[in-house]
């Protein structure tokens, strides 16, 4: 990745429309980098404020602003993860990636520019479900940044070393960490249509109340995990058997009569969103195995709904 900056005779500072135009990659990037569409936001806008920052004549002799802004922001990206992990620590209840409302984000990859195998590429929708990112949450700074960039954006990793200050072949064996994470995580292919059919199920039981077709739709072992942040009521532990996460759906409805649900895509899959005297106030993301539920994510912090609002 190509980052020159030595002076270049003749060449123009790079037009505003030119580095601009890398801002919808870069959102990909650092959201799916770091599970917070807020964060990702900033960490842009922090990238963004880098490079005008520099002298006229330092920008203009960069070659490829492109990977200028992707080395920048990737590495801000891996400052704050390192810092995220205590700052979890200290986040009230179980903490969720923010959820995305719709795939207005998607773009193509870098074709052509990684060796992965085709059996374990990732695609950008599927980089970006809820139970792909919680997965990510469970690796190390670096890894994260190797995998995401190697895996999914198909940077080569004599780049990524340059990004992470680490040699090609460490990246290489971080990539291969996080490939193996997601493999032991993964699900057989669900068809959409079938998952939307599943969490349309799930909603009109949920809506007569009826238990025993909500146990029917979970997993024996099912768990469904609660992100209220601290600002709103959430269950604070993750609630585990598909039984007792029945019989809580039918108490929170029980709880609050005024509840509206609607179906929705929450991160490119089949989702449903409560809304509450014209408030969005909860998302739910859903991982499917066959036919039955296995996760339920509910997001309830109202700071990570704010994109919601609205729609």
């Amino acid at each position: 990745m190509t980052t020159r900056s030595e002076p270049v005779p003749g060449r123009p500072d790079p037009g505003p429309g030119v580095v601009m135009s890398e801002r919808r990659q870069l959102i990909n990037l650092t959201y799916r980098l770091l599970g917070s569409l807020a964060e990702a936001e900033d960490a842009v806008q922090e990238t963004y404020a880098r490079w005008y920052a520099m002298s006229r004549q330092r920008r203009s002799a960069i070659e490829k602003p492109g990977a200028w802004l992707t080395t920048v922001a990737s590495r801000i990206c891996l400052d704050l993860l390192g810092s995220a992990r205590a700052r979890r620590e200290r986040y009230v209840g179980e903490w969720l990636p923010e959820p995305l409302p719709e795939p207005t984000e998607w773009i193509a990859g870098r074709p052509g520019e990684a060796t992965v195998d085709p059996a374990d590429r990732i695609t950008l929708d599927e980089s970006v479900n809820m139970a792909f990112l919680v997965v990510l949450e469970s690796m190390t700074p670096a890894e994260r940044v190797a995998f995401i960039l190697h895996d999914v954006f198909r940077y080569a990793f004599a780049e990524i070393a340059e990004i992470t200050g680490r040699t090609p072949a460490a990246c290489r064996q971080l990539a291969s960490s996080a490939r193996r994470r997601i493999r032991d995580s993964r699900a057989p292919a669900v068809a959409t249509a079938q998952q939307a059919g599943i969490v349309r199920d799930f909603k009109q039981a949920w809506e007569t109340k009826d238990i025993a077709a909500l146990v029917g739709l979970l997993d024996p072992d099912a768990t469904m995990t609660a992100d209220g942040g601290g600002l709103v009521s959430a269950v604070l532990r993750p609630i585990e058997g598909g039984e007792r996460i029945a019989r809580a759906y039918v108490e929170i409805g029980a709880a609050a009569p005024g509840l509206t649900i609607r179906e929705k895509t929450v991160n490119g899959r089949p989702g449903l969103v409560s809304q509450y005297e014209g408030v969005n106030v909860t998302v739910f993301a859903f991982d499917i195995a066959g036919d039955r539920i296995r996760h339920i994510w509910a997001v309830r912090n109202p700071e990570k709904l704010r994109p919601w609002q609205g729609r």
